[in-house]
Order: structure tokens, then sequence, then C-alpha cells
């Protein structure tokens, strides 16, 4: 077993302080086993590296070195860190993980966030895919995981979420069979990526491989309450040019009634290497869906039944198309660029029955009409043109050396927003008006402007300090009408954003890491337009503003073990919500405003570890992989009207453990994922009141188990049953769509699938 991806090497004999196992002569070999403390095979190849550099010298002549073979009894850890320096981001002194999909045995036909993600400490799940959502969302440190909208989310770094400085939801991601890697910031990727306090989460989508004739991937699974999911891909290269494909398509019967969707996504890539230092690629990623939403629940119809549902007429589709041209060329020995031209056209289209009454009031035909109450059309419209484009430099800094990291972002983000038309009484998707015209018409335009610079500086051979500050300049408007009296004035916003990162190499396999960086979240269009003659907008709203703070140690100790312990702090300042007022003469009133500030400080730890070669027994044994990854959270506002309460959709403790079993053409897991109970409201209503988003969100504990079977190299069976022990709970309240009320999460479901390479 080999792999491409790792950190840097630190145990390779050429290495400069620069050199990462992406740029090392053995590569896979270095690379596989520097992550896990091996001593690297490439020390074997010192005396033909020796001859290599004399041939350097005899331009003209040709000199091969003899292939290296890297092969594992056991699998290659699922969980890695991305090098000090990758595609002119340094990532030195940052908490940052790899998930590799390829050591991974998890239920990748239905993008099972917690088995796929789960490994990262701390991070929590809005599992709301089964209920109207296209994706489920991520969060981490008791940051709100719906549609991830606290995370800076991107595939091949570009920015793929509705409007990054708008309406930052994320309505696509690729599906996990296409996905090579999962590359994750934790709070310092502000600097490197922009806004969101949560970091930043990079989808890497596979690639062909150059020489190599078509290669063919199937992969096919059907499971409980019709599920059917076919994956099928192609990928190769021929001469300077290399390609991957990808066609997915998945459809369920759904868990709950009124839940069925089908999705349907597409991806392609063609890339031409220009000689050694160029290379140019075109992607091309279109989604489109219908996905059919039960509504949410109160909480006496959840404790009745999970699966009821009181909506049948209520339906969403998000066609999503991105486009982007990445260029990638070394401009000398020391100095490379990258850049990144991309589009993102994208829809979000929804008719329902909505939320007035709350999730007891039935959706039923009216006795007096013969009818169904008219429905509500809404619908939004995305057109982000962005370029962003990065340099790193390797260069000397006061006798040692150094790397310098910079770059510039363009954007251009034009959203329209259509809200509360008049709708059918029927039940189908349709999203025609009857009889009137939109409640809400608005068009949101931002420009973004922003450079950015980090220094990776070597002050001793074990010892980098890494200095940054990134400036965003932002220019928003809008125009149109809504129900009631606004003023649409262009503002203009500037951030600028300060860091320090610092590592410390305590081993050659382990480093103590700490970073300091501050990080903003733009206003929000919803936080800009009343919904209502009671609900007003503070004219002093201002963009969340805060930093974050992380202390940590990480590495393998020798063949078996690898961790990584750290502690956070993070403060969120100004955070944007709804306060009641009352005004002059009395009456009451809701207000958009800065509520206060929150701070949320904890720690985080995963421990992976192979007990076999612990204990000395032998390796015809096979391998087992225990790990557990853990967080605390401890999220409270420190100012405002609720200062003193927890925050909300923030639990205290989010604990995962599994194992692993590997031997010969077998393999198996078991996950058992549990998560504390948190609110779901600022208020910390512990009781259901008749706000749809209050009231406690219960723990819960969820079991998963997975297994394959290989068949030589080209043929799999795949299988296994998420919530194995059938466990009712929700991760969201929610009072509007997809609810409003509670999403419950799904019961257990069984599946299996065939996997075939050609």
């Amino acid at each position: 077993m080999t792999t491409t991806y790792g950190s840097a090497c630190l145990s390779c004999p050429l290495r400069s302080p620069q050199r990462t196992a992406l740029r090392c002569a053995a590569r896979g070999a270095c690379l596989a086993l520097a992550l896990f403390g091996v001593a690297c095979p490439a020390r074997a190849q010192q005396p033909q590296r020796d001859t290599l550099r004399q041939q350097r010298l005899a331009p003209d002549s040709a000199f091969r070195l003899s292939p290296i073979a890297v092969t594992a009894v056991r699998p290659l850890h699922v969980i890695a860190h991305l090098p000090d320096v990758q595609g002119g981001v340094i990532y030195a002194g940052k908490t940052t993980e790899v998930i590799l999909l390829d050591s991974l045995h998890a239920n990748l036909a239905q993008d099972v966030e917690r088995q796929i993600l789960g490994r990262i400490p701390g991070a929590t799940f809005s599992e709301t895919e089964g209920s109207g959502f296209p994706s489920n969302g991520v969060g981490f440190r008791g940051l709100d995981p719906t549609q991830s909208i606290e995370m800076n989310v991107r595939q091949d770094g570009v920015n793929i979420a509705g409007d990054l400085y708008g309406y930052p939801e994320t309505y696509y991601t690729p599906p996990s069979e296409a996905l090579q890697r999962v590359e994750v910031v934790e709070g310092a990727g502000a600097l490197a990526f922009g806004p969101q306090f949560g970091g930043m989460i990079n989808y890497v989508v596979r690639a062909g491989t150059p020489g190599t004739k078509p290669q063919l991937t199937s992969e096919e699974t059907g499971g409980s309450y019709g599920v059917l999911n076919a994956f099928n891909a192609v990928g190769g290269g021929t001469g300077p040019w290399t390609y991957y494909g990808f066609v997915h398509y998945r459809r369920e019967d759904g868990w709950r009634p009124n839940a069925d969707f089908w999705q349907a996504s597409g991806y392609g890539s063609l890339t031409l290497r220009a000689g050694d230092d160029v290379q140019l690629r075109l992607e091309q990623t279109v989604l489109r869906n219908r996905i059919h939403m039960p509504g949410g629940l109160s909480d006496s119809a959840f404790a009745i039944n999970p699966r009821l549902s009181f909506r049948a007429r209520n339906w969403l589709a998000s066609p999503w198309s991105i486009t982007a041209l990445h260029l990638d060329a070394t401009l000398s020995p020391r100095t490379r660029l990258r850049t990144t031209l991309s589009y993102v056209d994208a829809d979000r289209h929804l008719v329902w029955r909505n939320e007035d009454g709350g999730p007891a009031a039935l959706d039923t035909i009216d006795p007096m009409t013969g009818t169904y109450a008219p429905r509500e059309v809404e619908r939004e419209t995305f057109h982000n043109w962005t370029l962003e484009s990065r340099l790193s430099v390797d260069h000397g800094l006061l006798g040692r050396p150094a790397t310098l990291a910079a770059g510039i972002r363009a954007g251009l983000n034009d959203m329209h927003r259509f809200e509360d038309g008049p709708g059918s009484t029927g039940s189908d998707f349709d999203m025609s008006l009857y009889g009137g015209t939109w409640g809400r018409a608005l068009r949101f335009g931002t420009t973004n402007l922003a450079t950015f610079a980090e220094e990776l500086v070597h002050l001793t051979d074990h010892l980098t300090l890494t200095p940054g500050a990134r400036y965003e300049y932002l220019r928003s408007t809008a125009s149109g009408y809504t129900e009631v009296t606004s003023a649409f004035a262009p503002r203009t916003f500037a951030y600028p954003l300060l860091g320090l990162g610092a590592e410390y190499r305590t081993s050659p396999s382990t480093a103590l890491y700490a970073n300091v960086t501050q990080a903003y979240r733009p206003i929000l269009y919803a936080d800009l337009t009343p919904l209502g003659s009671v609900t007003l907008v503070d004219p002093a709203l201002r963009a969340s503003r805060g930093y974050s703070a992380d202390l940590g140690w990480r590495g393998t100790l020798g063949e078996a073990v690898k961790l990584d312990l750290d502690a956070f702090y993070l403060w969120y300042g100004e955070r944007v919500g709804t306060r009641t007022m009352t005004d002059s003469t009395g009456a009451t009133f809701e207000e958009t405003a800065n509520i206060g500030n929150s701070v949320h400080q904890g720690t985080e730890a995963y421990v992976e570890f192979d007990p076999i070669p612990l204990l000395g027994l032998p390796r015809s044994l096979g391998s087992l992989d225990l790990w557990a990854s853990f967080a605390f959270v401890a999220a409270r506002y420190v100012s405002g009207q609720f200062a003193g309460n927890r925050v909300e959709h923030a639990p205290r403790v989010v604990d995962r453990t599994g194992l692993t079993y590997t031997r010969g053409a077998f393999a198996t897991t078991l996950q058992a994922s549990y998560t504390s109970a948190a609110f779901g409201d600022a208020n910390n209503s512990a009781a259901p009141t008749n706000d749809a988003e209050a009231g406690l969100i219960p723990a819960y504990t969820v079991w998963d188990w997975s297994a394959r079977l290989n068949f030589g190299t080209r043929y799999a069976l795949d299988g296994g049953i998420n919530n194995l022990t059938n466990a009712h709970y929700f991760t969201l309240r929610t009072g509007e769509y997809p609810g409003p009320g509670i999403i419950p999460g799904i019961g257990r479901s069984a599946y299996i699938g065939v996997r075939a390479g050609l």
C-alpha cells in the first residue's frame, strides 16, 4: 500500500527546511512512513542520489533510479496533517487535519459525515440531508454546523458556497467516492483564505495519472429505504495531457414519508503539463437535484414517532455549477505561482407550506375551499467571479532559510433574492406564481479585494516562526423592495487581520505548535433585510470580529502510535442576532443587532494506535487500529443580554471512538459517536416553547459498522449498517426551512455495494 500525500519528510537525508515529502525523490516512500515515524527508505538510495548529483553536471546524460516499492501490512493512518508549505499556503504552526479517503472504511455512498470526518476532534454535524438540505453541514469548536455556514468551504481550492460574503451556505459538496482527501484548517485559516471563524475545509477531487491508459471505476450501492447510488469515473493521461471525470447519481425514498429525493452530479478536469514548469487545469462541476422535504416536528410528535411527517407539498432544487481554471507555474527553482479563476453559477428554488403556525400546524385541505392553502415560493440566484493568486518564494533571511507566501484575491458576487411569492395550492414541484408577484425582490452585490502574506522563518533547525497579515476590502450594495420601507445604502468595510504561528520539532516525528490569528464574519444579506413590520435592523450593525488561539503537540511515536493534543481559545466578538426592544410608545419589536460576545475554549485530542506491534505479536494476525477523537468545548456568551448562557448549537463533549481490523482482503470498522446536549437558542430554553428553534437538543450516541472484502486488486464488496442501535436523535431545531421544528436524524439502515476497477 502506498500513498502520495503527507507532511514534511523529517527523516529524508536530502531535505532542506522547505522540502516536503511531495518534493522528495522517493515521493510516496518517504511520505508514507514519515507520518508514522518509520525510517525513510530513501536512506537506502543515498548512493544513487550521490550519483544523480554528479550526473546533473552532465546535462546530456541520462540516469534512472531503480524503483522503490513500499508495502504495509496494516492500513495507512486515515488522518494526517498538512505540510509546512503547500500550494502557496503556509500551514506550519496551524491546527490542520487531512482525511485520506483511500485509507478510510466508511459509508461513502451516502456521504455519512460522522464516519468520514468524525476523526477530526470536535467536529459536529447537522444531519439534515434526508430532510431537505442537499448536503449535511459541519462545524468545529462549538460553531453552528448548519450548512457549514461558519466554514470557508472549497473544492480543489475554489469557494463553493452560495456567496462567501453574504450567503455562506453550502448546497453542494462532491460525492465522497470522488475524493482523494479532505483538508481542514481549524481556527487559523483567515489569513490565507478569508472570512469565517471556523476555518477552512477543502474537498480535493481525484486526478488522472500521467502516461496511463483510461482507468475506469464503477461503484454501485443499494440500501434501505430505496437507496440507490451509482458512481462511475474515468481517469488517465497521454503525453502532456491528463484527465479525470465522474458521473454520480443517487436516489432515496426516504426514512420518513415525503423525504424522497434524487440528485445527479458530474465533474470533469483536463490538465495540460507544458514542460516541467507549467501546468494548466480546467475543471467543470455540475449538480442537479430535486428534494421532497418532510418538514420539522414538535417535541411531542418526535417523542411519539420521529418518522412522522406533516408536510407533503414542500420541495427544493439547487442547481449548482462551478467552473475553474488553475495555473501552476514554477518561475524559478525557488519561486512558484498558483492562480485560479473561478465562476459559480447557482440557484436555490423552494416551494413550501411556510412556517406559519410552527411544526404543529397541519397542512390539510380547507373544507371551505376544498383545496390546500397556497404555498410560498422562493428563489435565489448566485453569480460569483473570483480570481485568487498565490506566490511562494524560498529565500534566505538573517542567514537562515525562509519562505514567503503572498497573494491577492478579487471577487464580484451578485445575488438575486425573490421571496414570499404566491404559490399554487397543488402538491407537485411548481415554482410558478399565482395571483400576484414577489413580496420581496432584492439584489445584493459585493466587490471584494484582498491581499495577504505570511513569512515562514527558520530561527533554528527545530524552531519556525510564521507572522502574517491580511487586508480585506468589501463594498456591498443592495437594491429592490421588501414589505417594509428600507434604505439600501452602499456599505464599505475594511478588515485588517494579523496572525502569528510557531512550531518546534521535538523529535524527527513530533512537534509542538502554536498560533494566534484574527478572524471576522461579514454581515449576511439576511441580517440586512427586515422580514416584517415588527422587525428592524440596527443602523449600527457591524461585522463580527475576533481571534482564535491554539497550542498543541502532534506526531507519531514509533511505528504504531499517532496523536494530536491541543487546547484552543476562540473570542467571537459582536455576534449578530435578534434582540427584543421597546420603542417610545412602549410597543415591543425585534431588532437584528450585535447582541454580544462569546468565548469558546476547550481541549481536543486524537489518538490512534495498533496494539499488535506494541504487544510484540506477529504481523500475520493482521492489524487492529484503535482510535479516539475527543473534544471538550465550553462556549458561553460573556456580554450582552445572553451573558452567562451557553452558545446555541455548542455541545460540551464530542467523543468518537472506533476500531478497524484488517487481515488479508478483509477489513471492518466499528465506530461509536457521542455528542452531549446542546441548546437550540441563545435563551437556553430547556423546555419546548412556541418558538420552533427553542429547546434542548438532547445528547445522543450513534453506532456505525462497515466492512469491505477485496477480490484481487480490481473488485471489492462493501456493506454496513448505519445507526446500528436505531437511536432516536436529532441535530437541529430550525424556525424556517427545512422545518420548522425538529429535524430528526435517520434511524437504522443497511447498505451493500460493489466496486470494480478496470
